[in-house]
C-alpha cells in the first residue's frame, strides 16, 4: 500500500538551538555517514536503519500502514514571546537541556506552556514533518478512542467481556477479560515482554508481520491461558491487552482504527500533518505500539489532554467548547485518586501508577505520561499547562535493562516543570 504523505508548509522556525556540539550521541553507530537511511523489513528496527526508519516507518518497503487524515487548518501552536531556559538536576549536578541532548539519543523534543511552544528540537537531521513512530504511546492513543466508542453507546460498557464484541476470542481467557480490566492491563494472564526475541511479544510481533511460521495473531492472542492473578486485581504490562482493545474498537464500531482517529481525534484536535498507523497482516491496524505522527502534533495532542479534551478554537487559540475526549473518561484514564489502591503510584510499580492505558506520575497535581520503548515520551499536566514530547532512538528498549535514560529524562521533566512554574509537590500518602 502506499501512503499518502502530505505536510503543510513550514509554520514556525525552530526555536532556541541547543547550542553548539561536535557531535550527535552514537551518531556513526546510528549511520549518520550514509545519511540516516531508511532500512528494510528486515533491518528497519536494527541500529544502523533506527533514526531513518522510526521517522518515516511508511517508507519502509513491505510495512502496511493506513493515514490518519488532517483536517484542512491546523490548531494554532504559537512560539512563547519570552521563553524559559530550561534546566534540571540529575545525580546532584546542574544541568542545561543542552546538555540533556548531549546526553540522550533524542530525534524531537518539544515543550509547551499554555499551549505555547517553549522550545522545539530535532537531531539526527530529522524535521519538522518527520512522522516517528511511537511504540507504546500508540497505547494510549487507542485508549482515547475507547473512551469515545463508550461515550457514544458504540461499547456498552466497560465492564463488558472483550469476547461480546470480538467473536473470534469466545471462548478463550482474554475473551472473557473485560475492558476495564485490558485497559488497566490487569488481566491476570502472563504474557512475557522482556523484549529479548524469546518471549510472547516477539512471538506475537512475528504473527502481526506475517513471519513465516508466525501463526495468526488472533491464534497468539487465544494461546495465552496461564495466569499470575485474578483479573482485575493487579498490573502486569502487557501489549497482547491493548491489542485487543484495538479489535473491541474495531468490531463494535465497524470501522478501522485508521478512520476513527481521523475523525474522533485528529481532525477536532486540529493537527497539523497527516499520521499513520501500521496494520497487521490480518489487517488490523497494531493498537499496541504503531502510531505514527509529527512531533508538533504529539505536542498537539498533549495539550488537548492538558485542556482536559477540549479542543482549540482556531479563532481564540483557546480552548472552546468542543470536547474532544469525553472528560469523565479522561479522568477516569489519569488521575491516580480514580484509581483502585493497587493501580495508584509507587504501587502499580515501584514510581508510576497505571490508569486506562496511561502512567501516573506520585504528584500531588495530576501528573501522566504516555510513554513508548527506546525513549518515546509525552508529559502532561493539565493544572500548568505544561507538556513536554519526545521521540528518540535509545539504544535499549527498557529501564529494566538500563535505568540511565529514564532516569535522566525523568530529571528533565522534573526541571522544564520547576523551570515553567509547574507543581512538583509529591503526591500524600496513600489512606487506605
Amino acid at each position: 500500500m502506499t501512503m499518502k504523505h502530505a505536510t503543510l508548509p513550514l509554520l514556525f522556525a525552530l526555536a532556541f538551538a541547543a547550542g553548539p556540539s561536535l557531535a550527535e550521541p552514537d551518531e556513526a553507530a546510528l549511520n549518520k555517514a550514509n545519511g540516516y537511511p531508511i532500512g528494510s523489513l528486515s533491518t528497519w528496527y536494527t541500529e544502523p536503519y533506527r533514526v531513518g526508519s522510526w521517522s518515516a516507518l511508511d517508507k519502509v518497503p513491505g510495512l502496511q500502514g493506513r493515514t490518519v487524515a488532517r483536517p484542512a487548518e491546523a490548531s494554532p501552536l504559537p512560539r512563547a514571546a519570552a521563553p524559559a531556559p530550561l534546566a534540571y538536576r540529575y545525580k546532584n549536578t546542574a544541568y542545561t537541556l543542552a546538555d540533556f541532548l548531549d546526553h540522550q539519543r533524542t530525534t524531537g523534543l518539544i515543550v509547551l506552556k499554555n499551549g505555547e511552544i517553549i522550545t522545539e528540537q530535532y537531531r539526527y537531521g530529522r524535521k519538522d514533518d518527520a512522522r516517528f513512530l511511537s511504540f507504546s504511546m500508540a497505547k494510549s492513543v487507542t485508549s482515547l478512542l475507547i473512551g469515545k466508542a463508550l461515550a457514544m453507546g458504540l461499547i456498552a460498557s466497560i465492564d463488558d467481556p472483550a469476547e461480546k464484541y470480538v467473536k473470534d476470542l469466545a471462548g478463550s481467557p482474554y475473551g472473557a477479560t473485560t475492558v476495564r480490566q485490558l485497559l488497566r492491563m490487569s488481566s491476570g494472564l502472563t504474557f512475557t515482554e522482556h523484549y529479548d526475541g524469546k518471549d510472547d511479544i516477539s512471538r506475537f510481533s512475528r504473527a502481526t508481520s506475517g513471519a513465516p511460521g508466525g501463526g495468526k495473531p488472533v491464534d497468539v492472542l487465544r494461546s495465552i491461558t496461564n495466569r499470575h492473578s485474578p483479573a482485575g486485581e493487579k498490573f502486569v504490562y502487557a501489549s497482547a491487552e491493548t491489542d485487543v482493545l484495538g479489535r473491541v474498537l474495531v468490531n463494535a464500531t465497524g470501522k478501522n482504527m485508521a478512520v476513527l482517529t481521523t475523525e474522533w481525534l485528529w481532525q477536532p484536535m486540529g493537527a497539523e500533518h497527516d499520521a499513520f498507523w501500521r496494520i497487521s497482516v490480518d489487517g488490523q491496524e497494531q493498537a499496541y505500539g504503531a502510531f505514527n505522527a509529527s512531533l508538533r502534533d504529539w505536542a498537539r495532542l498533549g495539550q488537548l489532554l492538558a485542556n482536559d479534551g477540549r479542543a482549540i478554537d482556531k479563532t481564540t487559540g483557546k480552548p472552546g467548547a468542543q470536547q474532544v475526549v469525553p472528560l469523565d473518561y479522561l479522568l477516569d484514564a489519569t488521575d491516580p485518586a480514580r484509581q483502585p489502591p493497587a493501580f495508584r503510584p509507587r504501587t502499580a510499580t515501584p514510581y508510576f501508577g497505571y490508569g486506562y492505558q496511561f502512567w501516573l506520575m506520585p504528584l500531588k497535581a495530576r501528573t501522566f505520561a504516555m510513554q513508548g520503548i527506546y525513549g518515546q515520551t509525552v508529559y502532561v499536566q493539565p493544572s500548568t499547562g505544561i507538556v513536554m514530547a519526545m521521540t528518540s532512538v535509545w539504544a535499549m528498549p527498557s529501564g529494566q535493562q538500563n535505568v540511565q535514560p529514564y532516569e535522566e529524562r525523568d530529571a528533565l521533566w522534573r526541571g522544564v516543570l520547576q523551570s515553567l512554574g509547574g507543581d512538583l509537590t509529591p503526591q500524600p500518602a496513600a489512606t487506605n
